[in-house]
């Protein structure tokens, strides 16, 4: 992998949404790596906005209270920026279908809103939008490469594509330096643990913390690709750091390139945790509307960034590893 160090070491970093799940570990990051880092962050009170994310580097960072929909609270922030990473987004996509205005404003309209203002300032910076598998739709081979067509089966994976095409535009238009990365299933330690609408491994764990039975669909046979938040890091940082793209080649799967059945992955937490229970329940009606079937990242575009050599967290690695930061933090979580 590149020597991130060199490549991050004393530049100017905006993380929009940098207190949620995968913000606060970048930043946390980009910290060891001797980075200027300035978080924006509204503490959504439905999503992962945590101040206790943040708490092990809170000296050490500029931090504003601003909203990616407000245009003039983002003016003053991205003057000057080395590296910009927006990761601040509606994140569920059960709720995506019952607020669909809500989910559009903020995953839509606050995103064009940002790039608009990096347009107006003609901002340098290295943009960095981070997207979802759940835009592929259900995949019609495995693995789903970055070429893949897109069908999203929920408005939330609709507004993520959208927002895709926003940001491709304004590479190509009017020559930001943008890039684009696709997560597959993410998991890990300062994700959000309050409901179980974003981040599935995160919320099996805490159930069997709380020693209750975790309910799995059908046989529990469909596969997922899931990633650690390590990695995730990392390959958004490998990603923002190359250079400048074009708009046709701008977009990066970022998964583990693994497949795990539901019940392995159950079967890994029940193993760690050491308590909780396993349930197999129906599917539910209408299930197939929004289910998207096996999904395994072709992770060939990325690991040519990473380096052949680089090795993903085991899940059982990860799954470990986040069992322990919660048994030790669980008061700022649950």
């Amino acid at each position: 992998m590149k020597e991130l160090k060199s490549i991050y070491n004393k530049k100017n970093v905006l993380i929009i949404g940098g207190a949620g799940f995968i913000g606060s570990n970048l930043a946390i990051k980009l910290k060891s790596l001797g980075a200027k880092i300035s978080i924006a962050d509204i503490f959504h009170p439905m999503y992962g906005g945590n101040k206790y994310n943040l708490s092990s580097i809170i000296n050490d960072i500029e931090f504003s209270f601003t909203d990616l929909r407000d245009e003039y609270g983002l003016q003053n922030l991205i003057n000057d920026k080395d590296y910009i990473f927006n990761l601040a987004a509606q994140v569920s996509y059960t709720d995506s279908m019952l607020m669909p205005y809500f989910d559009l404003d903020i995953n839509c309209n606050g995103h064009l809103k940002f790039l608009e203002i990096c347009k107006e300032k003609k901002s340098e910076a290295s943009i960095l939008f981070t997207s979802s598998r759940m835009v592929y739709g259900k995949p019609m081979t495995v693995p789903v490469s970055e070429n893949h067509p897109t069908n999203p089966l929920s408005l939330y994976a609709t507004h993520k594509l959208t927002a895709e095409k926003y940001y491709t535009l304004y590479n190509h238009f009017y020559g930001l330096d943008t890039k684009i990365v696709r997560i597959a299933n993410p998991y890990g330690p300062r994700n959000q643990m309050k409901n179980s609408k974003y981040g599935i491994v995160n919320w099996f764990i805490r159930l069997a913390m709380e020693n209750k039975d975790i309910n799995v669909f059908g046989d529990g046979s469909q596969m997922r690709d899931y990633i650690y938040i390590d990695d995730i890091v990392n390959g958004i940082l490998v990603v923002a750091s190359i250079n400048k793209s074009n708009s046709s080649d701008i977009i990066y799967n970022l998964g583990s390139g693994k497949g795990c059945s539901f019940n392995n992955m159950v079967d890994e937490i029940l193993n760690n945790v050491g308590s909780g229970s396993k349930r197999f329940v129906p599917w539910p009606e209408n299930y197939e509307k929004n289910e998207t079937g096996d999904f395994i990242a072709d992770i060939g575009k990325i690991t040519n960034l990473l380096g052949k050599d680089y090795t993903f967290t085991d899940l059982k690695d990860g799954i470990n590893s986040t069992y322990l930061y919660y048994r030790d933090n669980s008061k700022f979580y649950f």
